[in-house]
């Protein structure tokens, strides 16, 4: 009664590699999105509150900019790296829906710096800090999940 069966032994292995393959990609997806936030909050802090202070007025327009930016660098990153093996042989359809997904991802940023800002009426570079922060983790929760099941999903045609 106490032993394990051969074949449930080897079950227990698959599952454990592939949770060691889903780790190792949330690993790189991680390590993609914290070079993108570098990219979104650096954008965005010079194009507020650096020289010039050249959209300081514009806060959310700011965001949306310097999502747009971190977003390229992004898709770059999770093609060719994270999701590198599961990319589509011809891209037309994978950066529509990489676009579609960041939109989203855009908007949910977007609103929480609109909520902090004309809701809960804060100000400021940290406040406004915080919220975009908020909105790019419930945003990078979503990407994710949209980038593996919906924007990489071509099946694996290469080996390593």
């Amino acid at each position: 009664m106490g032993s394990i069966e051969r074949g449930d032994a080897g079950a227990g292995r698959g599952r454990l590699s592939k949770l060691a393959r889903w780790a190792y990609e949330a690993g790189k997806f991680g390590a993609v999105g914290a070079a993108a936030w570098v990219v979104d909050n650096g954008f965005y802090l010079l194009a507020t509150e650096g020289p010039g202070r050249l959209m300081a007025a514009w806060p959310v327009r700011a965001s949306i900019l310097a999502s747009l930016v971190a977003t390229a660098f992004s898709y770059f990153g999770n093609r060719y790296w994270t999701f590198s093996r599961r990319r589509a042989k011809l891209p037309a359809k994978e950066v529509a829906a990489f676009a579609a997904a960041n939109v989203v991802g855009v908007l949910i940023t977007g609103a929480c710096l609109y909520f902090s800002r004309w809701v809960l009426g804060f100000h400021g570079a940290a406040p406004d800090t915080l919220a975009r922060n908020i909105g790019i983790a419930l945003g990078t929760v979503f990407r994710y999940l949209a980038y593996k099941f919906w924007v990489f999903n071509a099946k694996t045609t290469r080996t390593r």
